[in-house]
């Protein structure tokens, strides 16, 4: 244990001390001595020569309270080591080295900076959603984790602003804000982006987003006269204060390049794939099915880990009026136009869709559609028509997010659809109440070992064994 040190006192305090009032140092009256009595030279000298907890940490009064001298480390006054101990309890080491026990007179700012200085790796978790249906997901990880939700109020106000109030302290931590995504989605993008700029204001030391669903990934690509919001959304995080995302099952894998911190792009493909395994009896009676090929890649990775055969849906609806008239036929091109002298464009083909078919073999079989979002379900309703036709006798739906929106719950439930199965990424607790057809599969679990694994700084290559970029 390090030996306390005695550090003396100011001169003037000293001899304004030890000299008997009326008296100066050293002069010779009657009774009076040039010596120092060496009656004071016991614990009361001792207990003098120590500095108050409110002198080194700048709360006196007097200029010289606040810069006391301070003794070589381990070393009295007179040059000897001190020998015994002067209070029992915990020991403060001062810059240089030097000890000072920590009384029980010490201020209270003291033992709360020490206590702030041992929470400073520690970590907190904060749900940004103003509704309790938003909230449970947060919950879950928090349960997980053996963590407590930090404590923060995010509400509309009347005027329909957006506040959040960040009621602890969080300097110097690593902050994870769960953020789930209902069906006001700019809302919840808004308490987002706030409590992510307040937690940086506060001078948190990593901000992670945790973001199961990302909002405007289908605006990931440049159609007609649009623009790509997923960037525009990617470059408003960054300016808030995030530092990092964790989300799943991005809809393009691409969006990864918007960001210009790291994206954590978890799958929930395992979680899928052993519901399949254990809640479906005959499942190795089914065959995965793509309802475009456009998720043919992700039908294929399912197919090939389960030992399943693949069937894929081609053809599409004729093109609406309004998908042709987008400015790409006017002027119409003509098979001897000339655009300038010399130069000739070859004659530019329009698409011919052709009609539905189904390219594999579904019949007698359980028909197992994949996908990565279910959000307007007329094509997932027309697809189990196809597949009941040619033969399927059950038909299950399997995605990461079901938003299910507008009329989904209805339609499901009037479909050829057996079952639909969805994680909990978007809430979704009042389509199951009116749809009994909907089943949720919780992927808490991954999400929260993600957070832990993050800030204990270890490897995230556990969290992605066996699954390929198209899961």
């Amino acid at each position: 244990m390090p030996v306390p040190v005695r550090i003396p006192e100011r001169t003037a305090e000293r001899r304004a001390r030890s000299v008997p009032s009326g008296k100066r140092c050293g002069s010779r009256g009657p009774g009076g001595s040039s010596r120092r009595p060496r009656h004071r030279a016991g614990p009361e000298r001792r207990r003098r020569a120590s500095v108050s907890p409110a002198a080194i940490f700048g709360t006196g009064t007097s200029p010289a309270a606040d810069t006391p001298r301070l003794p070589p480390p381990g070393r009295t006054r007179g040059g000897r080591a001190a020998s015994r101990p002067r209070a029992a309890g915990s020991v403060f080491i001062l810059r240089g080295g030097t000890f000072l026990p920590l009384s029980s007179r010490a201020p209270r700012g003291l033992h709360d900076s020490l206590a702030m200085n041992a929470a400073r790796s520690g970590y907190r978790v904060f749900s940004a959603n103003s509704t309790a249906a938003s909230t449970e997901l947060a919950k879950k990880i928090t349960e997980r984790l053996g963590a407590e939700l930090g404590k923060s109020v995010v509400y509309q106000e009347t005027n329909g602003e957006t506040r959040v109030e960040i009621k602890e302290s969080v300097r110097g931590q690593d902050i994870f804000i769960i953020q789930t995504i209902p069906r006001d989605v700019n809302t919840a993008v808004m308490e987002l982006l706030i409590m992510a700029y307040a937690l940086k204001t506060s001078c948190a030391r990593n901000i992670i987003g945790v973001i199961p669903y990302f909002p405007y990934s289908k605006q990931s690509k440049m159609r007609k006269r649009g623009s790509i919001v997923c960037k525009l959304l990617a470059s408003m995080l960054a300016k808030a204060g995030l530092t990092h995302i964790i989300t799943m099952d991005l809809h393009q894998k691409e969006i990864q390049g918007f960001f210009s911190f790291p994206v954590d792009n978890l799958r929930a493909s395992p979680f899928l794939l052993q519901y399949i395994q254990e809640e479906i009896p005959d499942y190795r009676n089914a065959v995965i099915v793509a309802k475009s090929p456009g998720a043919a890649k992700r039908a294929q990775s399912y197919a090939e880990r389960l030992r399943l055969g693949l069937a894929v849906i081609h053809g599409e609806a004729q093109c609406t009026e309004q998908d042709m008239d987008d400015g790409r036929h006017s002027p119409p091109m003509l098979k001897n136009a000339t655009v300038h002298p010399g130069l000739e464009l070859p004659l530019m083909m329009a698409k011919e869709k052709p009609p539905i078919t189904v390219v594999g073999d579904v019949g007698g079989r359980i028909a197992i559609i994949v996908d990565d979002i279910i959000d307007d379900v007329e094509s997932f309703v027309a697809a189990a028509e196809i597949l009941k036709e040619r033969g399927a006798y059950k038909i299950f739906v399997m995605a990461t997010h079901g938003l299910l929106s507008a009329d989904a719950p209805r339609l499901i439930e009037e479909s050829s659809i057996d079952e639909v199965v969805v994680t909990n990424t978007v809430p979704h607790e009042v389509q199951k109440l009116q749809c009994p057809k909907i089943k949720t599969v919780d992927i808490s679990l991954i999400l929260s070992e993600a957070i832990r694994r993050i800030h204990n700084g270890e490897s995230m290559a556990y969290l992605f064994r066996n699954i390929t970029v198209d899961d």
